[in-house]
């Protein structure tokens, strides 16, 4: 596990530095189609909100960094976002992206000149970069790279358990989640991740593979059954050993499993969207 300063800058060198050629791999319709999931009409118009809340967070990030003031500001996300696309609008698409780019070049180096005990120390300066580096990927997910499903698995999902028994109230926590004990949560998890391997296994050896989607609702009682006897400390142990099982299996896949969509949907959902589903701050 990278500290925090290295793992920040990992973002901005690997899952930053190719987010457009990765999404550039999908069929024009197909792209099309996960972009307007995300809410804009085009790939350009997400990228306009994501340079955006870099150019407006790095001045900050810097301030914060050297201890400076800086303007204070509450934020109407949608006027913000709006008026992002808008800037960006008319902008020459050539010029737009080498705009993204260059933008992205200067993050890392301001980013690596802060002394990393700065990172670690103020919560408003990791607030920021959290939510505009590393949250924001996650957000706005539209061709899964290995990097992202290996830093969530092991810098996300790591600490799941203490931040779940760090919570003041749990109980709230698991009624929103649907959850009676957070033991169910942990099975529904696991088994999860546990289908979703064997899906990206069947998938890559066999071209025609179809998979048979469940009952939803049976297979998550189901998958909560079939820890119903274990204690606590042994599903914990099993989630650990899921999550270090997953670990290997991503990084053993080929470089072409990520372009298979079928594989591609699987670990984005079973990893990545499922851990924003069942959030702890």
């Amino acid at each position: 596990m990278a500290n925090y300063k290295q793992r920040v800058i990992n973002f901005l060198e690997n899952e930053w530095a190719n987010y457009v050629s990765r999404f550039s791999r999908w069929d024009p319709a197909d792209g099309a189609g996960r972009v307007r999931k995300q809410g804009y009409a085009e790939f350009r118009d997400m990228l306009a909100h994501i340079v955006a809340w870099w150019e407006e967070g790095m001045p900050i990030i810097m301030a914060l960094a050297e201890d400076r003031e800086y303007a204070r500001k509450k934020y109407d996300y949608d006027a913000f976002n709006a008026e992002a696309v808008a800037k960006y609008k008319t902008m020459p698409e050539v010029q737009f992206y080498n705009h993204f780019e260059k933008t992205r070049q200067k993050a890392v180096a301001d980013l690596k000149s802060i002394y990393k005990d700065t990172y670690e120390e103020n919560q408003r300066m990791r607030a920021w970069i959290n939510g505009i580096f590393i949250a924001h990927a996650r957000e706005h997910l539209v061709a899964l790279s290995r990097f992202l499903t290996l830093d969530t698995l092991e810098n996300e999902w790591s600490t799941y358990l203490q931040r779940f028994d760090a919570l003041e109230n749990k109980t709230e926590f698991l009624n929103r989640a649907g959850f009676a004990r957070f033991e169910d949560l942990l099975a529904h998890i696991i088994g999860w991740w546990k289908e979703g391997m064997q899906v990206t296994q069947q998938t890559l050896a066999n071209p025609n593979y179809a998979y048979t989607e469940p009952n939803v609702d049976e297979f998550n009682a189901e998958l909560v059954e079939r820890y119903r006897n274990s204690s606590s400390a042994e599903v914990r142990q099993a989630f650990e050993s899921a999550r270090l099982e997953l670990i290997h299996f991503v990084q053993d896949l080929p470089a072409s499993a990520f372009e298979n969509p079928t594989v591609e949907h699987w670990l984005a959902a079973d990893i990545v969207e499922h851990y924003d589903d069942h959030y702890i701050k």
